[in-house]
């Protein structure tokens, strides 16, 4: 019979005492046709298993709908790592971090009444048993005991970072044990000893999560667990970007020492991550506790995190430092050198139809009326922008004033652009002047991701949770359109027109023969892309980088359709695929 057990300090597969050597590859971060080729080059490194997170968000967009289809199709995930030889290490949260929007909880989980996060909660119970119920059958049937892939599981996500609720802990451990899962249960936190007391279950394995100092982390984890064995969750070999930030690099032999002093000494390392991937679409999360202005820091559309694989698939010199620590310890892994990913620049493509958004309204979302502007999570949204519409009497000469911004605010009065006004900004003021026949003023919304760590996560609404005033005189009447963006069928263009601070549709097509990974050059100043449909993010030209990645499977022979949506002007009346990204 296969098991996995964990006594006298070691990890035990089938009886043999096994260490082992993991990386992350999220499986809603990465094309599904991609999948095979990022677990096959983990697998030329050296590595014996792959970690994933789950993202309870994308998995049920509604209570009670649950989507595993296309690159949310976790047991297909699970089957490529099967069909490669290698393990799998599942954390299905419900909280994942992960620089994920709201930290992979549901958006809409938020909205509902008397709810606490995290917590013995019933509101929050219910939503995460309904959803563990509906998942982990699912995993079951992939565990290792078996037949499967599935080595161990996580319960919760660095929770002694948040909380100390140790009945909420057991209660996460009850929906594994209910569900059949019988192999090892482990917790993850830094090796802080907060971290440790609260987020750690007696009889649950214990493992840490550090870039550096592995040998100080693991002993004083071993303060509390001296049996052992020692697990690096998550190695953080490189790290994340925000937008305006840096971009974040470790020089590989730095990482690759830290690496050998962990195998040499006997421990199991888990790379997070070893392929990062992208956060398409509108699923990027943000950082910021609160306790000082201006902390909110929203993360960028690429989540290459300067890992070993990068975003598109191409091993680095990390890779290779990895790769020659892993032989030394594992001489007899099947070890490869990994080909370039064939890319290809496609040149320039001409945008030649437009369609100004504020026209664009009713066909993107049904209108709906509101006292005071709701916040999307009032109207069930998760992602995307929300649009306000109010009628101002005058005359008058003062200022709009936003008492609070999530995330950023553009204005427009009778169509003309006002201004912008972001969560970060001190002055959160506009001029306006409103002639004796009042005026139109709309309003635009941008989510810039919710924050996926520390005490704001579920405490983080979108739109203007406070309203907006002329001084201090709230505005009242809106009219509301909720725009997600997830279909832009109905959008009607009409011939390309320049644009300046009034938000617009772009689109253009081109020909393609054989479809190859690109990247599109930031074509403005903010704003979205779609590709054939699919949402590969958000630029900002404020950076890191000027490039967005677009996967070859994105693509089809034949021809193609490249849509923008910029909310201020475009550097040209055209967007450039090249073959040379850029992060940095």
């Amino acid at each position: 019979m296969s098991e996995v057990i964990i006594s006298n300090g070691a990890i035990r597969i089938d009886g043999v005492p096994t260490q082992i050597i993991s990386g992350t590859i999220h499986y809603f971060r990465v094309c599904r046709e991609q999948w095979a080729d990022r677990i096959a080059k983990a697998k030329m490194m050296g590595l014996d298993a792959i970690e994933t997170y789950v993202c309870h968000n994308l998995h049920e967009p509604e209570p009670g709908k649950f989507n595993f289809s296309g690159m949310l199709d976790l047991e297909a995930f699970l089957d490529e790592i099967e069909r490669a030889g290698l393990y799998a290490i599942v954390r299905p949260g419900p909280y994942i971090c992960a620089e994920w929007e709201n930290g992979g909880l549901p958006a809409w989980l938020c909205a509902r009444p008397g709810v606490e996060f995290r917590c013995m909660n019933p509101v929050f119970l219910e939503a995460v048993d309904r959803f563990f119920d509906e998942l982990l059958p699912r995993v079951k049937k992939h565990l290792h005991t078996a037949g499967g892939p599935v080595i161990m599981m996580q319960i919760e996500n660095e929770y002694g970072s948040y909380g100390n609720d140790k009945p909420y802990l057991e209660h996460m451990r009850s929906a594994f044990l209910r569900n059949g899962i019988d192999v090892p249960l482990f917790t993850s936190d830094g090796p802080e000893d907060w971290m440790i007391q609260g987020g750690t279950l007696p009889g649950c394995f214990q493992t840490l999560n550090f870039g550096s100092r592995a040998e100080e982390s693991f002993a004083n984890g071993r303060r509390y667990r001296p049996d052992g064995p020692d697990f690096c969750m998550e190695f953080w070999n490189g790290w994340f970007d925000h937008w305006g930030e840096e971009h974040h690099t470790r020089a590989p032999q730095d990482a690759a020492a830290e690496l050998d002093v962990m195998l040499r000494n006997g421990a199991s390392v888990n790379f997070y991550v070893f392929c990062g991937g992208t956060n398409f679409g509108f699923t990027a999360g943000a950082n910021g506790n609160g306790d000082k202005p201006g902390d909110y820091a929203p993360t960028v559309t690429s989540y290459d995190y300067d890992a070993p694989l990068s975003e598109w698939g191409d091993p680095t010199p990390k890779f290779f430092a990895f790769q020659e620590v892993i032989r030394r310890y594992r001489p007899e892994a099947p070890f490869g050198t990994p080909e370039p990913v064939r890319k290809a620049a496609y040149g320039k493509v001409a945008l030649t139809a437009s369609a100004p958004l504020l026209g664009e309204l009713d066909r993107l979302a049904e209108k709906h009326e509101s006292v005071r502007p709701p916040t999307m999570e009032a109207c069930g949204q998760s992602f995307g922008f929300i649009h306000y519409r109010t009628r101002l009497t005058g005359p008058f000469r003062d200022r709009l004033y936003f008492p609070e911004v999530h995330d950023r605010v553009t204005a427009y009065v009778d169509g003309v652009y006002l201004g912008a006004v972001g969560r970060n900004d001190a002055d959160r003021f506009l001029p306006i002047e409103v002639g004796p026949d009042g005026a139109t003023l709309d309003l635009l919304v941008e989510n810039l991701g919710r924050i996926n760590y520390g005490p704001l996560v579920g405490r983080d609404p979108k739109g203007l949770p406070l309203g907006v005033g002329i001084c201090w005189q709230m505005l009242s009447h809106f009219e509301v359109w909720n725009l997600e963006l997830d279909n832009l069928d109905q959008v009607r263009y009409g011939a390309f027109g320049e644009t300046e601070n009034l938000p617009a549709f772009h689109r253009g097509e081109f020909e393609i023969d054989t479809p190859a990974d690109t990247f599109l050059e930031f074509p403005g100043v903010k704003g979205v892309v779609w590709i054939n449909g699919f949402n590969i993010g958000r630029y900002w030209n404020i950076g890191p980088g000027n490039t967005l990645y677009v996967p070859a499977p994105l693509l089809k022979p034949g021809r193609n359709e490249v849509v923008v949506l910029e909310l201020h002007k475009l550097k040209e009346s055209a967007v450039l695929f090249t073959d040379r990204p850029q992060l940095d």
